[in-house]
């Protein structure tokens, strides 16, 4: 027969072994929500790095936001504005449904002319390793397509460049139609770097999700100092010397704070391009 004292023992035991149980159990949760805590944030940084990264290239030649939630590229800074004031007129409105048909020789050389509020930007066009690329750009400059269009967007921070190409002025705009990737195996395009002097297609493909390809429309970006880029922006041209100088004295003015809307970070200069046009020879 179990004695009162017995039995309160076994008691107590019992109620020493839930306790210990509960204190096991409590831990055991405790990890499981650390860890996913700690999963989530990890996705969190590598999904804001990778904004940074693709977002400022980002054009599908419709209505996209090339710019929303990107990380400021650097801190701005207000400088005196080196250009003069844009010519008098308007930009274009017109889209198109699909892609113009091929009309340019591809073993013929090409020079893209954009003359700009700060000085003439010359650029050495790859016909033959981006047709389609430079065969777009003849269609919509013999429109007028880019004139008295805003370059939207500087960056001069991890990477260096000046977004042009959207006659909107905000990020969003585009042709109305979208062309092929090309020439992503260039020879210039060593490293993972974009070198300076180089002009290649803004687009809409994210690397993490492996979409987005093809998604050139018009806007385009001008490297005016090395930049750390993934081979997924096509290179279809290289700015003259004299054009660099020009680059140079555009990226010296700085940057503007981010815009709320677009979060474009502007260049300070009144970077206007009066006219653009294409030439054969």
């Amino acid at each position: 027969m179990v004695s009162q004292e017995q039995r309160r023992r076994q008691l107590a035991r019992e109620k020493f072994l839930r306790q210990q149980q509960r204190r096991t159990d409590a831990r055991r949760k405790a990890r499981i929500r650390n860890s996913v805590i700690a999963s989530a944030l990890g996705v969190i940084v590598v999904l804001s790095v990778t904004v940074f990264l693709t977002k400022p290239f980002e054009d599908n030649g419709k209505t996209e936001n090339a710019n929303a939630d990107v990380t400021p590229s650097a801190t701005p800074s207000k400088a005196p504005d080196p250009c003069e004031k844009p010519a008098a007129g308007k930009v274009k409105s017109q889209t198109w449904k699909k892609e113009p048909a091929m009309s340019i020789d591809e073993s013929a050389k090409y020079t893209m002319k954009l003359d700009t509020t700060c000085g003439e930007i010359d650029v050495a066009l790859k016909a033959s390793a981006a047709p389609h690329t430079v065969n777009s750009f003849n269609y919509l400059l013999g429109k007028g397509y880019l004139d008295h269009s805003k370059c939207h967007r500087l960056t001069n921070q991890g990477i260096y460049v000046l977004q042009c190409g959207d006659p909107q002025g905000t990020g969003m705009g585009g042709p109305g139609y979208t062309i092929p990737d090309e020439n992503l195996k260039d020879k210039s395009l060593k490293g993972g770097v974009y070198p300076a002097g180089t002009v290649a297609m803004a687009n809409q493909y994210n690397a993490q999700t492996k979409q987005g390809r093809d998604s050139g429309g018009s806007q385009f970006f001008l490297v005016y100092q090395d930049s750390q880029l993934p081979p997924d922006y096509t290179p279809f041209g290289t700015v003259s010397e004299a054009g660099m100088k020009v680059l140079t004295k555009i990226a010296k003015a700085g940057a503007e704070a981010p815009d709320p809307q677009t979060g474009n970070t502007a260049p300070n200069a009144t970077v206007v391009i009066n006219k653009a046009t294409i030439t054969e020879s």
